[in-house]
Order: structure tokens, then C-alpha cells, then sequence
């Protein structure tokens, strides 16, 4: 692990942004972090507690997956990310599909479905409960104009421990019925939130240098500061390690004259795949 640690903080010494992650060796339960407890914004990463928050309401009865929900012109309006503002509204989908949507493709139009169903307080509500103190949810969908240099509190706001903490909990959850009971869900819901995040369609950052049949559960982020992404990585379906990185003060345009946002993609995809090469095989002989 010392190896690896000393590699990740290479590659993230070497950009001119700030640059904070957090990795579990699923193999052998080690963790480490490179400012990990610092906040960075969050962008989409924040939708996974925002799922989990939902599937919490769910089980508790408060909420049907099945519900049916009219797509509005007024839910297109500002929305920036996804695929259903190029649509036309009219047509009706469930909460179960609105969520999928919002994972999947990161789609606003059905995040704005999904948190007219769930208050930030009951998201802010399950973050708290289940240790992650370093977030806050402060706005449905982030506004279209937010300049480059907003502040922190202006966005929702997340550390790379506490998205860690978060995978970590439901993939343990996924087997164990009282990890899943401390996320307020089943360990049904738990699976069902894994299988949810390896549909996952945007792969341009942790996922982008590993290999294309490689099974990653995860969320990614497009923010005005920077990019972020987290998730689980699976090899030959068995969790291997889980990794969050989150990149800040990332300058639009690099030394080298490309895009700053082509370096912050790279730099997540190189921090997972030093961990995909650094860390042995899940069981023998695989």
C-alpha cells in the first residue's frame, strides 16, 4: 500500500490543481487519502447519497419506486446536463427509471423529478446519519451561470472520505443486512444501488484507462472548478478496490495549451488504474 500511495501522490504532484483522493484495498481492508476530509464540490458525485436517500424513503414506505411522473416543460428549464431536455414533455416515467437516469447519465431533468420527491433536509438528514460529515446538499440543480471562481458554499459540497464512506457502506451492505440497515435500506436496495452504478454510460474518468469490460460501479462529476468521480472497481466480478478523486482550481486551459478539463479526466483515470496495477487479484488464481 505504501507503494501505491507514493504513486497516486505522484500523479497528482505533477498537476498544477488541487487534487484529493481516497482508495480501500477490498483485498486486504487498507485504506489511504490525500485530503481526504477537505470539501471540494461535489457535482453529480452527490447524486449516489442522493439515490441512497431515496431508496432510504422507500423502505421506510414513504416513497414507491413505481410512481409515475410527468415530464413538464417546466423541468427542462435551466437544466444543462443529460439527455431529456432535448425532449419533448409530455410523456411519464417512474421514480425507479427518473433514478437510473439520473445515475446513469447524470441526467437534471430527472434529478429535478427525484427532488421534488426528497427535501434536502432528508438528504442532509441520511449524510449525517451514516457518518459523512464533511457533505452538505444545498441546491437541486446547480445554476447554469455559476462562474469558475464561485465559492464553496454556492454548490453542494463533498470529501473524498465521506464519498469513500459511502460505497464502502453499500457494497457492504449489499451482503449484510445490519450494514444495510445502517444505511436505512435492504441489502436488496443495496444490490440494486451497485447494479444502478455500473450502468453507468459517462466513462471518461476513473473508468477511462482501465479495461472496457472492467465492471466499475460509479458516479462522476462535471463542476465549474473542477472534475470529480468515485466508485467501486470489480475484477472478474469480485469488489477490488474502491477509489474517489476530486480535482479543484483545475484552470481552463493547461501549460501545454489543452483543455484543463482533458488533465482532470486523465489525472482520475490514471490514479485508477496505478490502483487497478498495484493491487493484487482479489483470490487466488484470478
Amino acid at each position: 500500500m505504501e507503494a501505491l500511495v507514493a504513486r497516486l501522490n505522484q500523479i497528482c504532484d505533477e498537476q498544477p490543481y488541487v487534487t484529493s483522493w481516497y482508495v480501500k484495498n477490498l483485498v486486504t481492508g487498507q485504506q489511504a487519502d490525500r485530503g481526504g476530509h477537505v470539501a471540494f464540490p461535489s457535482g453529480s458525485t452527490r447524486k449516489t447519497s442522493i439515490m441512497m436517500a431515496v431508496l432510504r424513503m422507500v423502505n421506510r414506505g414513504q416513497l414507491d419506486l413505481n410512481e409515475s411522473i410527468l415530464y413538464e416543460e417546466r423541468l427542462r428549464e435551466g437544466v444543462v446536463s443529460g439527455t431529456f431536455k432535448f425532449l419533448t414533455p409530455g410523456f411519464s416515467i417512474s421514480l425507479r427509471d427518473a433514478l437510473v437516469q439520473m445515475i446513469i447519465v447524470s441526467d437534471n431533468v430527472c434529478t429535478r423529478m427525484v427532488l421534488e420527491r426528497i427535501g434536502l433536509d432528508e438528504i442532509n438528514d441520511f449524510c449525517r446519519s451514516i457518518g459523512m460529515f464533511d457533505t452538505v446538499h444545498r441546491t437541486s440543480v446547480p445554476r447554469p451561470d455559476m462562474p469558475s471562481d464561485h465559492k464553496l458554499d454556492e454548490v453542494t459540497v463533498i470529501s473524498a472520505c465521506d464519498q469513500g464512506l459511502l460505497y464502502d457502506l453499500i457494497l457492504q451492505g449489499s451482503s449484510d443486512p445490519k450494514v444495510a440497515d445502517r444505511l436505512g435500506c435492504t441489502t436488496e436496495q443495496c444490490a440494486f444501488a451497485i447494479e444502478v452504478l455500473s450502468w453507468q454510460k459517462l466513462r471518461t474518468k476513473i473508468a477511462s484507462l482501465l479495461p472496457s469490460d472492467a465492471k466499475v460501479a460509479h458516479k462522476g462529476g462535471t463542476g465549474k472548478r473542477g472534475r470529480m468521480d468515485g466508485g467501486i472497481v470489480f475484477r472478474n466480478n469480485l469488489p477490488l478496490f474502491i477509489i474517489t478523486g476530486y480535482t479543484d482550481q483545475v484552470p481552463v486551459v493547461m501549460p501545454d495549451g489543452m483543455p484543463g478539463y482533458v488533465s482532470a479526466f486523465n489525472t482520475l483515470g490514471r490514479l485508477a488504474r496505478a490502483c487497478w496495477d498495484g493491487i493484487a487479484d482479489p483470490a487466488p488464481g484470478a
